[in-house]
């Protein structure tokens, strides 16, 4: 099993990181903030505008670790990395089996199953512990909407129709979420389905800051086993598009909304830690990034039980462990993909 690497998240405007020796150093007006080692790093993620010495850059892309430009809202804007690396005999196979319909059909229902059964999941415990019983039916009915969509997805016959069982999953399960959230809260993080580009409520924006987060973990786990992160069999194939990623992180997304709603309902994330913007647009603000950014990388600690290899395993080593399986799919050594369930 691969060693699980921190990636180092940077989200204070107008820092400075530079080499010193096999370090990397972290300024904020010229005052030394952090060291850390480069061979505890799989890569770095930076927020906004922030600075990189041009040294430190050459040696990451030495490394093969990668450096993630976010804008300071989270959006993805660039990756610099090293040369391409990973097997070519397996990207060639991805090529042509993206190619093969019914292979790319097989693979985008296991990935749309994975979500939808992971999201039906944070339903049924959210009913389990709900205090109220309009919020136990309300979530009770929304996760036997999802499992009306999961009965569906064997009659899936093309990828239109696939997508379209997805989308209207995504809109049940959306438009239930309310119900997990403490109720002193909800005038503050009410949520109107999903909304982004820019994100219209509070929730909303907290999710997509950590969906950015989730998309880029995905990324490197695909680009680690040396698949090419451009080519999905869900999503589809767009000029700047990683598409792959988008796929693998359908799975997980439950990781990402399950963190949003306990940061909210335990308090650690408030209204006033996000700005409201004219046109309606929320962001999350500085403060509330760095929560966000801290309790990702604690979630990403954690551990729990994976199905298939039934050992306690890292939260945030689970994308590689998916990608390897996707791997092993495309070569042949494994029938078919299957995704990653939440027990």
């Amino acid at each position: 099993m691969q060693t699980l690497l921190n990636t180092l998240y940077i989200t204070t405007p107008l820092s400075y990181l530079h080499l010193d020796n096999d370090t990397v150093r972290i300024e904020v007006e010229r005052e030394t903030r952090l060291r850390v080692p480069l061979h505890h790093l799989g890569g770095i993620v930076i927020f906004g505008n922030v600075l990189v010495s041009p040294a430190l850059m050459h040696r990451l892309a030495d490394n093969g670790q990668s450096l993630v430009l976010l804008d300071a809202h989270g959006r993805f804007k660039a990756r610099l990395e090293g040369s391409v690396s990973g097997n070519i005999l397996l990207r060639r196979a991805q090529h042509e089996k993206a190619n093969d319909t019914a292979f790319s059909l097989n693979v985008a229902r296991a990935c749309v199953a994975g979500k939808i059964r992971n999201c039906r999941q944070v339903l049924l415990r959210g009913a389990r512990e709900a205090k109220s019983e309009e919020d136990t039916k309300a979530l009770s009915r929304g996760a036997d909407d999802l499992a009306a969509s999961l009965r569906a997805l064997p009659d899936s016959a093309d990828l239109d129709i696939l997508r379209g069982v997805e989308g209207e999953a995504a809109r049940q399960y959306f438009s239930c979420l309310y119900a997990l959230v403490r109720v002193d809260a909800r005038q503050f993080f009410v949520m109107d389905g999903r909304s982004r580009r820019p994100p219209r409520d509070r929730m909303n924006a907290l999710l997509s800051f950590l969906y950015a987060m989730l998309m880029n973990d995905c990324r490197s786990a695909l680009e680690s086993v040396g698949l090419d992160p451009q080519l999905g069999f869900l999503h589809a194939v767009r000029p700047g598009r990683a598409a792959l990623a988008l796929d693998l992180m359908e799975e997980f997304r439950h990781v990402a909304d399950r963190l949003a709603l306990t940061l909210v309902n335990r308090g650690q994330v408030r209204d006033s830690d996000f700005t409201l913007h004219e046109g309606g647009g929320v962001t999350l603000a500085e403060q509330g990034r760095k929560a966000v950014v801290v309790a990702w990388q604690e979630r990403k600690q954690e551990t729990l039980s994976h199905p298939l290899l039934e050992q306690p395993v890292a939260v945030g080593l689970l994308p590689q462990l998916q990608a390897r399986f996707l791997a092993r799919t495309l070569r042949g050594d494994m029938e078919s993909y299957l995704p990653f369930l939440l027990r």
